[in-house]
């Protein structure tokens, strides 16, 4: 039974799954959205959604959580002087996910994972 169990296990041991998600919150903020599956980018969106509200704080403890979290150190950078400034009024919701329909290869939900 998995009673008060939150979250998506995609059939991943634990570690790789939290690798995954730090490799999509990594290139969400690089790049301003990545397309991947519809479920991965919807699991995803609260791992990049808290990264932003660490970039709001803009403190030193809350960039530490954040290098902790996201691999490349020059992403970080560009969360705290560009991105989280950008979202400073907004309450949440700094993302969206679209639908792209059936993906080519084996017809898995695509979607794409962007800043709003």
């Amino acid at each position: 039974m998995r009673h008060r169990k939150a979250g998506r296990r995609f059939d991943m041991n634990t570690p790789q799954r939290i690798a995954m998600f730090r490799n999509i919150a990594t290139a969400v903020l690089a790049h301003g959205g990545v397309e991947t599956t519809e479920p991965r980018a919807k699991e995803a969106r609260r791992f990049v959604e808290r990264m932003i509200t660490l970039g709001k704080r803009g403190t030193l403890h809350a960039r530490r959580q954040a290098l902790a979290y996201i691999y490349d150190p020059a992403v970080v950078e560009q969360l705290f002087d560009e991105i989280a400034p950008r979202y400073a009024g907004r309450p949440g919701g700094y993302t969206r996910v679209v639908k792209l329909g059936a993906r080519h290869g084996d017809a898995a939900p695509a979607a794409r994972l962007e800043l709003v």
